[in-house]
């Protein structure tokens, strides 16, 4: 109850961050007072002089290089997992500590109460991409788009579900795999996004066009969401720690039974290499998989905040994207910066995925975690 409420509180607080797009207490957010041209901007930027980025990435350490020799800047970046990400940026902006300028950063379920509802962070848009981003990836601002679909072994046969109450059948007990979601947040996120009326709904709907009959829920399961995940863990769900592994178990050749995993699909970059078989699934009733957002921020204590806006814009924009534009799995939401590898659009993905809302999860993962637990 106590996690709870602290929870709720955070979720409070947030209304008043973003109603305007920011929160005008942070720091970071004076420069939005005066609206600047991007000529401002880049001299603004060389008087700071300097830019520290934190960052999951470690493509980011070539691309701040470079973006550094472009403006004529000292440019430090530090990568860093997702837990000690939000609890690092957390200590150094509410002691306003000399840290980081832009922030890279997944996991909505806890980047939202901690850093967002905190104040501890802005959300950055360009003006020049504000026309061009869909909203929905603007606040926050998403900087990548990652796809975790399921995926089959496409050496001797086609795809071998339409349906995700299909893995739920007995014949393919055992037969899933995918990362524990208690050791890979945005798993767990899409756990709990999955149990929002709406996709819970979805879920319902396809088990009825799939078997012809209502869905009878539990009394332990408040939603077909809820119903799903459950019978996914009585279905004998192998739980991974690894994609990478999960990747090599399904597309290993030469297996007589068919294996499907939830996992990225940036791991396909590799199977050729690698020797493996592997083909996303597409279309799947009622989705075919996930896909998460990694934001950009600004820091409230941010030293170069002219210099992480023109490095988000950088980031955005067609020469950041070069660097991360390396084959199916990972997606600009700026729709000029189009995905080479892939001829699945991002928008044609997010028709078939589940995409993941911060604020939902923040509130509600704790119930779908204890949930979980007891299975």
């Amino acid at each position: 109850m106590k996690k709870m409420f602290v929870t709720l509180l955070a979720l409070s607080m947030a209304a008043g961050v973003f109603a305007n797009g920011s929160k005008e207490t942070a720091p970071a957010q004076a420069a939005e007072e005066k609206p600047m041209t991007q000529e401002e901007i880049i001299a603004a930027a060389k008087q700071e002089g300097d830019l520290t980025i934190y960052t999951p990435s470690s493509r980011h350490s070539q691309m701040g290089e470079q973006f550094g020799a472009q403006y004529g800047l000292k440019v430090t970046t530090t990568q860093l997992k997702d837990i000690e990400m939000v609890e690092k940026v957390s200590q150094e902006a509410k002691a306003n500590l000399d840290g980081a300028d832009v922030v890279f950063a997944q996991d909505g379920a806890r980047v939202y109460p901690e850093l967002i509802a905190t104040g501890y962070v802005t959300s950055y848009t360009p003006d020049d991409l504000k026309s061009k981003i869909p909203a929905m990836y603007q606040n926050p601002q998403v900087w990548d788009l990652c796809v975790k679909a399921f995926v089959y072994n496409n050496e001797t046969a086609g795809q071998p579900i339409t349906n995700v109450w299909q893995l739920t059948e007995p014949e393919w007990s055992g037969r899933v795999q995918m990362k524990d979601a208690y050791s890979e947040a945005v798993n767990m996120n899409f756990f709990t996004m999955i149990t929002r009326d709406d996709w819970a709904k979805k879920i319902s709907d396809a088990y009825k066009h799939l078997y012809g009959k209502d869905l009878v829920l539990d009394k332990d399961s408040p939603n077909a969401g809820y119903q799903w995940i459950k019978a996914m863990y009585k279905n004998g769900m192998v739980l991974g720690k690894s994609d990478t592994t999960i990747a090599e178990n399904i597309g290993a050749k030469g297996q007589a039974t068919q294996l499907v995993g939830l996992f990225t699909t940036n791991k396909l970059r590799n199977a050729a290499s690698k020797n493996l078989a592997l083909a996303p699934c597409y279309k799947v009733e009622p989705f075919s998989g996930f896909y998460y957002p990694i934001y950009c921020f600004i820091p409230s204590n941010s030293r170069s905040v002219n210099a992480a806006k023109l490095f988000i814009q950088y980031n955005l924009g067609p020469e950041g994207w070069k660097a991360f534009n390396k084959g199916i799995g990972d997606y600009s939401p700026n729709p000029d910066n189009v995905n080479q590898f892939d001829p699945v659009s991002l928008e044609e993905w997010g028709n078939m995925l589940v995409f993941e809302d911060p604020a939902w999860c923040a509130e509600h993962r704790p119930e779908v975690e204890e949930f979980i637990s007891k299975l």
